[in-house]
């Protein structure tokens, strides 16, 4: 799918992964909406892209505001083609802490934005893209590209629930791209390593070399650009489907 002319709908996109998707959408001639809790910063954020960005702001597990999200978009630029799921929040704790448990109300919160804010988002941005009129020769009507991380597979103490919460956007790809194959809609996951976004910026060395010590080749953090660039390969070309594309530097993390 050629990115030119089409409609992204990009969760998270007020910054890090999700902003420098939108600019890369963006500069390839693509329209976006960008849905973030922040509504000032979405704000800021679409103002920058001028007329090729609107913006809305909700939690990506409220039906109801994703959907009016949703209606903006199809209201100002005709339809959705692609929706980038990069919304999410990482949260530490033990299953057994000092004193007790991990709060079940902690670990369903992370499991509630990221997996199932997730599958909020992408189930009715597909419900749109299903009514386009194919864009390509093997009629492909739009492209879903959900965040994972690699802490679905390398998860380090203290991260139960956002481990959880990202193995299960691993585990329904390929369900997912099967359910949307015959509307013509693909589904790819990232799984990312660390990435210099904004909270990586601030972190202290004593933070941040261990994880560079964690990486391969190349020797240091990922770039937003570098995840983009993946985002709009994936977008590109078609032959990708019902796959989860490790972006880590060969990353395997320790568990501490």
């Amino acid at each position: 799918m050629d990115l030119d002319g089409k409609v992204a709908f990009i969760t998270g996109g007020a910054s890090g992964l999700g902003k420098a998707t939108a600019q890369r959408f963006v500069d390839a001639g693509a329209r976006v909406l960008i849905f973030d809790l922040n509504e000032e910063n979405a704000e800021q954020s679409a103002n920058e892209f001028g007329d090729a960005a609107i913006h809305a702001s909700g939690d990506v597990s409220d039906e109801a505001a994703v959907q009016a999200a949703i209606d903006k978009t199809v209201s100002a630029f005709g339809t959705i083609h692609i929706n980038i799921n990069c919304a999410g929040i990482g949260a530490a704790g033990r299953t057994l802490g000092r004193q007790e448990p991990l709060a079940l109300s902690a670990f369903e919160f992370v499991l509630r934005v990221n997996l199932i804010g997730t599958f909020n988002v992408l189930r009715l941005c597909a419900n749109v893209m299903q009514r386009n009129e194919p864009t390509t020769e093997d009629g492909e009507r739009g492209v879903i590209v959900n965040v994972a991380s690699v802490a679905a597979f390398d998860g380090q103490v203290g991260q139960v629930a956002y481990s959880a919460s990202k193995g299960g956007i691993v585990g329904m790809t390929l369900p997912i791209a099967r359910d949307l194959a015959k509307q013509g809609i693909r589904c790819v996951a990232i799984a990312p390593g660390i990435f210099e976004t904004p909270m990586m910026a601030g972190a202290p060395h004593k933070i941040r070399d261990p994880l560079i010590d964690m990486t391969q080749f190349p020797h240091r953090l990922g770039e937003p650009h570098e995840f983009a660039r993946t985002c709009s390969y994936i977008v590109e070309c078609g032959y990708i489907n019902a796959e989860v594309i490790r972006l880590d530097s060969g990353i395997r993390m320790e568990p501490r």
